[in-house]
This record gives C-alpha cells, sequence and structure tokens, in this order.
C-alpha cells in the first residue's frame, strides 16, 4: 500500500525579522449570498433540493497582514467547506495581484450554505462558484489596498457553550478555548478582530432551505456593532463538537451569547508597540490512502443516502489519486501559530497541538483551504459512530495524528529547534 505523501507547496523562513520590519493590516468584507434556487450544503436529507430563502446574509471577512516582505490573507467564509482545490488556486492566482503570496480560507461549517463543489448552478455560463472565486480575490485586494501600520495582540478563555457530540465517555474530551485576536492601529483604534472557536453551525432545522451564517454570524454581527470593524469567525476542530445551547437556543440567541464572551474578553488584549513582528509559513499537500473505493457501484450506491449523483462523481475524481490533505502552518511574532487543516478534524486533535506547541497561543483552523471530510482521532475511530468510520470517515486511519504531528513539527522548527530541511 502507498505511504503517506508530502509535497512542499511553499514556504517563507526566516527565525528573526528583517531589520526595520514591520507590521502592517487591512481589513475588508464582501456579501456571498447565493442566488436562491441553488442547493444547501450539509443535510445528506436535501440531496440537491433547491433553496427557497434568505434567512440572513453570508459574507467574507478578509484580513491581510503585511510583515516584512511577506503578505498573508486570512479569510472567513459563511459557507459550509472551503472552495475546491481548483477553486482556491484561482483565487490565489488573483491574490498575487496584491503580493499575497498565502491565504488562509476558513469556512464557519454553516450547514445553510450552497454547495461549492459543483459548477453549474444556477447556469454553466454565469455560476455561483465562478461568481465565489471572483468576490473572493477582490476583497483580499481591497484588505490590501487599506493596509496600514497595525500591531497584534490575542488572548483566550474557557467557555462552556460547546459539548462534545460523539463520545459517549465520561472524559469525553472537548477544546473549550474561546480565542480572540485583535489588530489596531498605533492610536489603538481597532482595524479587525478574529475568533477562534470550536462547535458545529447546526443550531436550526435541517428543513429550513434558506441561506444562514447560522450563530456565526449572529456572532459577527453583535462584535461588529460594537467595535465598528470587521469580525471573522474562524472555525476549530469542531468534528466531533456542537453547541451547548442550553437557554441560548436558535442561532441569534446562541451567537450573541459567543459574541458577548467575545466583548468581554477584548478589553484584556494587550497589543505591544515594541513586539518584533516576524511570520514564517509553510503549506504541504499530504496525500493519504483512501478508505472508500467511490468506483465500487456498491459503495457509490451507499452514498446515495447521502449525497446526491453529481456531488458523489465529483468526489470520486477528487480523491481518485488519493486524500489530498492541505496543511498550512505558520508562527507570528514568534509567540502565535496558526495551523490550517483541510478536513472536518475531532477535537482531540487541536487539544494534543496546543499542549505540544508550547505556545502564549494556537489558532488550529478546520474548513481550510479545501475540505477532505472527517478526520477523527485514533480513539474515536475506535469507538465507531457518525464522523468516525467511512464512509464519512475516508482518509487512511492515523492521517489526523501525522498531519498534527507535521503541524508540531513545523512550529518547532520555526522556532529554531530543529534544522531547516
Amino acid at each position: 500500500m502507498r505511504p503517506a505523501v508530502c509535497l512542499l507547496l511553499g514556504l517563507c523562513c526566516g527565525g528573526t525579522p528583517a531589520d526595520g520590519a514591520s507590521l502592517r493590516a487591512g481589513a475588508a468584507v464582501v456579501e456571498i449570498t447565493p442566488p436562491i434556487g441553488v442547493p444547501l450544503w450539509g443535510y445528506a436529507s436535501r440531496h440537491d433540493a433547491p433553496s427557497v430563502g434568505v434567512l440572513d446574509p453570508l459574507f467574507a471577512r478578509a484580513v491581510v497582514l503585511e510583515i516584512g516582505q511577506q503578505r498573508i490573507a486570512l479569510v472567513s467564509l459563511d459557507l459550509g467547506r472551503p472552495p475546491t482545490r481548483a477553486s482556491v488556486a484561482a483565487i490565489r492566482e488573483k491574490a498575487r495581484e496584491a503580493n499575497v503570496a498565502h491565504l488562509l480560507l476558513v469556512a464557519s461549517h454553516t450547514h445553510h450554505g450552497p454547495v461549492i463543489e459543483l459548477d453549474h448552478w444556477p447556469t454553466p455560463q454565469n455560476s455561483y462558484v465562478r461568481q465565489l472565486e471572483r468576490k473572493l480575490g477582490d476583497v483580499i485586494l481591497q484588505a490590501a489596498r487599506s493596509l496600514r501600520p497595525a500591531r497584534l495582540g490575542c488572548t483566550s478563555a474557557a467557555t462552556t457553550l460547546n459539548r462534545n457530540r460523539h463520545s459517549r465517555r465520561p472524559d469525553a474530551p472537548v477544546d473549550r478555548e474561546l480565542l480572540v485576536l485583535r489588530l489596531e492601529g498605533p492610536d489603538g483604534k481597532p482595524i479587525a478582530h478574529a475568533v477562534n472557536f470550536a462547535a458545529h453551525p447546526t443550531t436550526m432545522d435541517r428543513t429550513i432551505r434558506q441561506f444562514s451564517a447560522d450563530f456565526p454570524g449572529a456572532m459577527a454581527r453583535l462584535v461588529e456593532r460594537d467595535t465598528g470593524v470587521p469580525c471573522l469567525f474562524l472555525q476549530g476542530a469542531a468534528g466531533d463538537l456542537s453547541p451547548n445551547q442550553a437557554e441560548h437556543a436558535g442561532p441569534k440567541a446562541f451567537g450573541e451569547a459567543l459574541g458577548r464572551e467575545v466583548l468581554r474578553l477584548l478589553p484584556r488584549i494587550r497589543c505591544p508597540s515594541d513586539d518584533p513582528p516576524s511570520v514564517q509559513i509553510r503549506e504541504e499537500e499530504r496525500v493519504f490512502r483512501s478508505r472508500v473505493d467511490l468506483t465500487n457501484p456498491f459503495t457509490r450506491a451507499a452514498l446515495s443516502a447521502a449525497f446526491f449523483p453529481d456531488l458523489i462523481a465529483f468526489y470520486e475524481r477528487e480523491y481518485r489519486e488519493g486524500i489530498r490533505t492541505r496543511l498550512t502552518t505558520a508562527l507570528v511574532n514568534g509567540r502565535i501559530g496558526l495551523v490550517g487543516v483541510s478536513g472536518e478534524f475531532f477535537c482531540g486533535h487541536s487539544l494534543s497541538l496546543k499542549r505540544r506547541a508550547r505556545l502564549d497561543h494556537v489558532l488550529f483552523l478546520g474548513y481550510c483551504n479545501d475540505f477532505q471530510q472527517y478526520f477523527p482521532t485514533i480513539e474515536a475511530a475506535a469507538q465507531g459512530g457518525y464522523g468516525a468510520v467511512p464512509p464519512m470517515a475516508i482518509a487512511e486511519l492515523g492521517a489526523g495524528e501525522q498531519i498534527i504531528d507535521r503541524a508540531l513539527i513545523e512550529l518547532y522548527r520555526m522556532q529554531g529547534k530543529f534544522p531547516a530541511d
């Protein structure tokens, strides 16, 4: 059997900032609500039934960071999944017009967003996917045009707003960290905020066929009303985590409860002006064996309960040569790690990475730069259940652990603890 393969896509190194390096940041927002009629993503029971309305608009919020000669775009998306590999390549090409070399396109995983694997809705000549690519490229360029001197700060706190939806063990893991990042100008006025939290945006009934950002949208709206600047929602390792709604049932109530916790954290954030800016970033593609043979007619028949035929055909093409997983690892100012993974990771992975990285903060970004279904921990796979076994978990056993170990190696290498490759 073929072992996992690592393909290096891009690398920017440097353990210390160059003389005179500075941080600049810019932010921008664009609406990305699809035309009514585009099918919704997230629930198998809908198949390809068309959407019938809009409960609340969908947005993309972009921040571009410039540190020395490097520019990185961090983009939050009110979508069920990030753009496909082909779409990411097109967006990346557009971003290069502003010298943005690296992207972190992070979907919220709302289950009331559009299907974006297929490129013929509403028509092949004017598809939503092509429109989305143009809008995301343009919002990155807009954020880059607004670059100005900035400083960065981060804080986090434990929350009880999420729960493990998979494990029946009394000691079921939960990543309870609510992490908030702040970008501000030299005058102390905010430029943007980013919120990293892990829970499935599934606070609405699956029978509702209207577009909605779910609770991440309500959270962002509340924080933006209070601060006057864009607030990005960056989904974490939510593969086995759900909202703990309790008295905060529904997208608005739960999102605003989360937003109030964010607002309580903002005064704690310090953005030191003497913090020397630096960034290192590495992007890789790792290829894993598939646990599912999508060419087998019996397998395809079984999958028809979860996917409609065009979607099954898309995944068969995408996974024909193995599960090509994207990993983006960055170290900012030597203290803050960002790890973006292109799948639905169980929270045990993020807990392991945060514990072992030994950094001030680690933002674990699930649903980033493509999507290859679920990545359970080995323990979760042994328990079985939805998301832990095929056909929803298709990468070989232990793939998630291999990715986390690779990210950890890179974070240590960027700190100068291992020699460069």
